[in-house]
């Protein structure tokens, strides 16, 4: 089950909320979750490349080359 929470936003942003979700044909409340969750996982996937390229990056490198130079297959 979701849980509910709450945020203040200024007009501004309201508007542009609101105006997004209707160029999504959607309700501005799941408009504004579903970019919370999108936001959210890509933070997640970002996070998680990020510490791959730091274990394992240099080994990458060596095995695969680097760059948009490199010849290997």
């Amino acid at each position: 089950m979701g849980k509910e929470i709450r945020i203040e936003v200024d007009d501004e942003t309201y508007q542009e909320l609101q105006r997004r979700a209707a160029d999504g044909h959607e309700d501005p409340d799941q408009y504004a979750s579903r970019r919370l969750t999108d936001d959210l996982a890509r933070t997640r996937f970002l996070e998680g490349a990020r510490a791959f390229v730091d274990e394992h990056g240099q080994a990458f490198a060596d095995r695969f080359g680097a760059g948009r130079s490199s010849h290997a297959a």
